[in-house]
């Protein structure tokens, strides 16, 4: 039963995580209106630069899934002193894997480049971006390992302190860098890259400084995972990295198939995704915050408790969310016309629209039970249900309803719905199973 006391314990939890993922929203937003000044082929080379970065740390960020699983299990356990060498493990191992993976991929750019745009001006502008945000790849590795961690701990607020700090810093040095200063000239879309590079690693110091006062007696900094730990950490995170990177390729092969069926239809497309993926913010952050409650009961063995989690949060981030769709229910086409200014393309995307505002419930549960499933270190579980519907199901029928038989974008967003409620309903039959209990973390 969804109690006032257990409300108050999942808002405290994911609050904090729902406002840093916003005040990401908003720094992007910044971020594009900024380099929109520098002109199309500008906003073209960073928009392609950021896709190509977002899949090229995909899988360094699935690593923060083992830090937050097992560092929410030691707490549950009651070992506080224990709970931080996970976090010394992810941050030897974000640190081992996208050192020499930035190395490879900064001097890979402008061989790989090319074969995604043909515009010599886009690309030369989007690699030069590219390389420069290729530099951070450690910095974001070590930030999401910091990020797992202060979730599991129950100490999100330091995670939502951290990244205001490094978006108000990235604000301010990207404008100063792309635009110049009285004292140096204007660097473009490198200064927008060299920007958020250098916020990063100001995040990364941060976190340190917050470790070294929050988490020095619960083991940061004090010794690495034993052998047995780093083995189990790998376990859980490899498959989440692994589903991360399958989930961006997903993206650009989505944005791929809606390309074919018209340039109209992309356009719409792009805002429709942007605007979903503003929407389901909450379910994110929820999920994220039943990971934590999942794990921390399992690690006081109560299985009963961390499956009534699971249910709890569901049933708050689905309130929440069909809320959030009665906007986008009443006046689709209001809600558009503020990213849209072409009326045939605002027509089009007024179905599509409707069909998600008015289907987020599914959003909501899918979201949650995966990141409970993470949570309980079930990320093999996650990894084949989540990669599978997406690969096996979503994709080749979006080909065949909105390409092949030309039935549109409506068709496209359509099947979207149809994988995310079959998702939904087996992390949902999942849960209500036991096997996900059993995980050793």
């Amino acid at each position: 039963m969804l109690t006032t006391e257990r409300r108050s314990r999942i808002l405290g939890l994911a609050l904090p995580i729902i406002g840093g993922m916003i005040s990401q929203n908003v720094l992007n937003l910044v971020d594009t209106a900024m380099v929109g000044q520098l002109g199309d082929a500008a906003l073209a080379g960073v928009g392609l630069g950021s896709m190509l970065n977002f899949m090229a740390i995909a899988f360094i960020t699935g690593m923060s899934a083992g830090v937050q699983a097992m560092a929410a299990r030691r707490k549950g356990e009651g070992a506080d002193s224990e709970t931080a060498v996970p976090l010394n493990g992810g941050l030897l191992l974000a640190a081992a894997l996208a050192l020499p993976a930035s190395i490879a991929l900064f001097f890979a750019v402008p061989h790989f480049f090319p074969y995604f745009e043909d515009d010599p001006t886009v690309v030369a502008l989007g690699g030069d971006y590219l390389e420069v945000r290729l530099v951070a790849m450690v910095g974001v590795g070590m930030n999401f390992a910091f990020r797992g961690y202060w979730n599991a701990v129950d100490r999100s607020r330091l995670y939502l302190r951290t990244l205001l700090v490094m978006h108000v810093l990235n604000i301010a040095l990207s404008y100063a860098l792309i635009f110049g200063t009285p004292w140096f000239e204007p660097m473009g879309v490198v200064g927008a890259g060299l920007g958020t590079t250098i916020s990063i690693y100001v995040g990364t110091l941060y976190y340190i400084s917050l470790g070294l006062k929050h988490a020095r007696d619960n083991g940061f900094l004090r010794g690495l995972p034993d052998r047995a730990i780093f083995g189990r950490m790998l376990k859980i995170s490899l498959p989440a990295g692994l589903q991360q990177v399958l989930f961006a390729a997903g993206m650009v092969v989505l944005f791929t198939l809606i390309g074919q069926i018209g340039t109209r239809e992309l356009a719409a497309g792009n805002v429709l995704v942007n605007l979903m993926l503003v929407a389901i913010l909450p379910a994110i952050g929820f999920g994220i915050a039943s990971a934590t409650l999942v794990g921390q009961a399992l690690g006081r063995k109560d299985v009963d408790d961390a499956r009534e989690w699971g249910w709890d949060v569901c049933k708050l981030a689905s309130m929440i969310l069909v809320i959030i769709g009665v906007p986008a229910l009443i006046a689709p086409a209001f809600l558009l016309e503020v990213f849209i200014k072409n009326p045939e393309t605002v027509a089009v995307a007024v179905a599509p629209l409707r069909i998600i505002a008015g289907t987020l419930v599914f959003e909501a549960v899918g979201m949650v039970l995966l990141n409970a499933h993470i949570g309980a270190g079930a990320t093999r579980r996650v990894m084949v249900v989540s990669v599978g519907i997406q690969w096996l199901l979503q994709l080749p029928m979006v080909w065949f309803a909105g390409v092949y038989l030309g039935w549109g974008l409506t068709a496209v967003f359509a099947v979207q719905v149809i994988a995310r409620a079959l998702q939904a309903l087996i992390f949902s039959i999942s849960w209500r199973g036991s096997g996900w209990s059993t995980v050793d973390v």
